[in-house]
């Protein structure tokens, strides 16, 4: 049998406490869907009144109907009219319990899962990007899916387990009705059977909160394999990660055979003692039968119910067992509804107008935080201070880990700085409302996003006032409508997952599209046309400067690196560390900063080196198959 973990040891310890906060669980479930709750509820109490009143009329029937036909060797038909549309009438009564219960119980479920589903998706957007940072993706996605299913997924047993318990008072009652004796042993039977769950409940705790723990950590795993394939293909290491996927993968399976093995042993000791306690009563009422205390109808509506008992009572069982999973989803729920560090937005508004806007930076300083909060934070930016002009272009050079892109991100502000201001047109980001800052700056990332979508829907985001002539005028000026206009479809093409079906360079071009579409006054380009033809790059960039991109022309903040790209700006800002060391033309800075000329020239030669590669793996296939006449 598979050891628990330390983790899991101390979940066992804990386990005592999963029936009160899975109760707590569905009581929250209730309260949110309490009129739903009410009517599954009262389908499921009319199906147990049925199923006991059913018991006692088998009883009647046999006792009154069967017996003396038996004796008599003839039955009345008025007798047997009247017993089958008893029957009859019960059987339907059931099945109007069974589905408003039914109905009741599936709506209530799915209709808590879709919920929750949009209150951790709206948590998300909602929490910075430096929240995202310290959880994978694939943890994320199981949040708001397994999570939210296993969290929710006993309440589609729930109202059949509280229809179960009012069955199992008037079942009581009957019985001590009808006869102490076999009362006795109903008491007997039901406590045992409560217990024995709540045994299984508590041994089943750890190993669902394991099992839920290792499917969010398969998903994530799933989630980077699927996302780096190129990556995996490029470096040949499908081999290694199908060994970590499986490695994981088996792990989840061990830990589901440990749920399952705990089920088998449980499943059937609880399928077992109801009909343990029919045999008893059998035998309780054979001798009670022949002491006279009781009658045939009596024993056999005693039998019979023990009998028709056995199933309902197991929705007991099905929610208790479902409770332990219930209670590990929540709280990895409540992990992420209750995670701080939103970024409330402001009332301020920008002027609308087109006039390009002025972005500056003062003394801003950032660091991300740790995964771990005893950890230090890792300092990235320290006492930033620039201004992008209106109408001017401004670009951010620097070496690898200087900060460039979290400058681009505190721009637009998908993040907040720790210290100092960023402000546009002299307003404080974070006094600005939502739309007003989406409508003023614009943000092009470094790795392009494609939606699984046409290009009219890439562009547009069905954004108001986007319609298809704002859609080819944002084309245009990205360069793009000219392999647009060559697809199949034109707009209406499908690009398929994360644009698989275009280029880099279309893609980023697609993105760059997608921000002008909305006419920003500031557009902040993250290395956003790296991949794209240098020639192509700079008609991008001569073109947002123009009258076209806006009124005079939309302010640019671009993180660049190659000379051709930064000497189209006006202002070279240049980061080392975390700081600006200088600032000028570029040409100012090649004559004046040794580092600054070094990694240019650097990106330079290795951007040469590459195209001379890509040349050579071009012609290579051309000429291998050549051979000199000697």
């Amino acid at each position: 049998m598979m050891t628990l973990t330390a983790g899991e040891n101390v979940a066992s310890g804990t386990s005592r406490k999963v029936l009160g906060r899975g109760l707590a669980v569905l009581g929250r479930a209730i309260r949110e869907q309490p009129r739903i709750f009410a009517v599954a509820v009262a389908g499921s109490v009319l199906f147990g009144l049925m199923v006991v009143a059913s018991a006692f009329v088998v009883g009647r029937v046999v006792g009154e109907v069967v017996v003396p036909a038996i004796a008599s060797g003839s039955v009345g038909t008025g007798a047997l009219a009247l017993a089958a549309t008893a029957l009859l009438g019960i059987s339907v009564l059931r099945v109007v319990g069974i589905f408003g219960r039914r109905m009741g119980a599936g709506y209530m479920q799915y209709r808590l899962q879709a919920d929750y589903r949009r209150r951790v998706t709206r948590r998300y957007l909602e929490l910075p990007l430096s929240w995202h940072h310290r959880h994978a993706t694939g943890t994320l996605l199981s949040n708001a899916n397994s999570d939210v299913e296993a969290a929710w997924h006993p309440i589609a047993p729930l109202p059949f387990a509280v229809g179960t318990l009012v069955m199992l008072v008037g079942a009581v009652a009957a019985l001590f009705v009808t006869d102490w004796a076999l009362a006795l042993v109903g008491l007997a039977v039901f406590p045992a059977l409560f217990a024995l769950n709540v045994a299984y409940s508590r041994r089943m705790a750890p190993r669902q909160a394991r099992a839920q723990r290792l499917r969010a950590e398969v998903s994530g795993i799933a989630h980077e394999s699927f996302d780096g394939a190129l990556v995996v293909k490029t470096m040949g290491r499908e081999a290694q990660e199908t060994g970590r996927f499986a490695d994981r993968a088996g792990e989840l399976r061990d830990a589901l055979i440990s749920v399952g093995r705990l089920r088998g042993i449980f499943d059937p000791m609880l399928e077992t003692l109801p009909s343990l306690g029919t045999l008893a009563v059998l035998m309780v009422g054979a001798y009670r039968l022949r002491q006279g205390a009781i009658d045939v109808t009596e024993l056999v509506s005693v039998a019979f119910l023990f009998t028709v008992l056995a199933f309902p009572v197991r929705a007991i069982g099905w929610v208790l067992a479902e409770l332990p999973r219930s209670v590990a989803g929540w709280d990895r729920l409540r992990r992420v509804l209750d995670a701080t560090g939103e970024m409330p937005y402001g009332d301020s508004r920008l002027d609308a107008s087109s006039a390009p806007a002025t972005l500056t930076f003062t003394d801003v300083g950032f660091a991300y935080e740790p995964a771990e909060a005893h950890l230090p934070g890792a300092q990235v930016l320290g006492e930033v201070s620039f201004t992008v002009p209106a109408g001017k272009t401004v670009a951010l050079v620097g070496p690898t880990g200087a900060g460039k892109s979290t400058v681009a991100a505190l721009a637009v502000r998908l993040m907040d700085p720790r210290s100092g201001t960023v402000r546009i047109d002299g307003v404080d980001v974070r006094d600005l409302a939502a739309d007003s800052l989406a409508a003023t700056a614009a943000l092009v990332a470094q790795v392009p996003f494609i939606f699984d979508d046409t290009v009219r829907a890439n562009v547009s985001l069905d954004r108001p006032g986007v319609d298809d002539e704002a859609v080819w005028a944002a084309l245009r000026l990205a360069e793009a409508d000219g392999f647009v206009a060559a697809l199949p479809d034109g707009l209406d093409t499908m690009v398929g997952e994360r644009g698989t079906s275009l280029s880099g360079g279309q893609r980023q071009r697609l993105t760059l599209a997608r921000a002008l579409a909305g006419r920003p006054r500031l557009l902040v380009l993250d290395d956003a046309t790296s991949a794209v033809d240098p020639r192509v790059e700079a008609a991008i960039l001569a073109g947002l400067r123009s009258a076209e991109a806006g009124g005079p022309g939309a302010s640019i903040l671009v993180v660049a690196y190659r000379r051709a790209t930064i000497a189209l700006a006006d202002e070279v800002i240049y980061l080392e560390q975390g700081r600006v060391v200088a600032r000028g033309t570029h040409a100012t800075l090649l004559a004046t900063v040794p580092g600054y000329a070094d990694l240019v020239t650097a990106y330079e030669q290795a951007e040469v080196d590459h195209d001379r590669q890509r040349t050579y793996d071009e012609v290579t296939p051309l000429t291998s198959g050549l051979e000199v006449d000697r």
